[in-house]
């Protein structure tokens, strides 16, 4: 009788098993990760976005805004208090967009505030440091700029990018 030994290492059906569970959990985890859900529907969350809508004049994203929204609750500790303080600002101005109150706001924390608020919008990351946080990539407002002309890159031979396709060739040149 002959004894089976199983190969150490991982199986294809063990790889493919792997990658359709990680598939099936960002598919329905993406927009709202475990460290976002407590700041989820919260009246900060709202304030956030409504500060949000005050210094950017365009359409946002309610997912990436929760992301970014959850992310300022960490890293400013009087998020709160600095929401209420421009946006009182803003009322008081009489402002509907940025560049009716920005002027009026004071330099120090409020300010720094209000220009990371800015600064992730555009960008879909906390910061241009290497261990930044990415929010959005789809949704950061710099891509949208370009969105209608620059594909996402893709290695598939048919995808947008088409990488791997080879060039035309360029010789024998035709005669006519």
């Amino acid at each position: 009788m002959q004894t089976r030994h199983s190969s150490p290492g991982v199986s294809r059906r063990q790889l493919l098993i792997g990658g359709a569970s990680l598939l099936g959990y960002f598919t329905f985890a993406g927009p709202t990760f475990a460290w976002t859900q407590a700041f989820k529907g919260t009246p900060l969350h709202q304030r956030f976005m409504q500060l949000s809508g005050l210094l950017i004049n365009h359409h946002l994203d309610e997912g990436a805004g929760l992301r970014i929204g959850a992310f300022a609750a960490q890293k400013y500790a009087q998020l709160d208090q600095h929401i209420d303080s421009i946006v009182a600002i803003a009322e008081q101005q009489g402002a509907t967009e940025v560049e009716q109150f920005f002027d009026a706001i004071p330099e120090g924390e409020l300010r720094d505030l209000a220009y990371w608020v800015i600064a992730a919008w555009y960008s879909g990351s906390s910061s241009a440091d290497a261990d930044a946080e990415l929010f959005t990539y789809e949704h950061a407002l710099t891509f949208q700029t370009t969105l209608d002309i620059v594909p996402i890159p893709s290695f598939g031979l048919t995808g947008p990018n088409a990488w791997n396709r080879p060039p035309a060739p360029l010789l024998p040149v035709p005669r006519f």
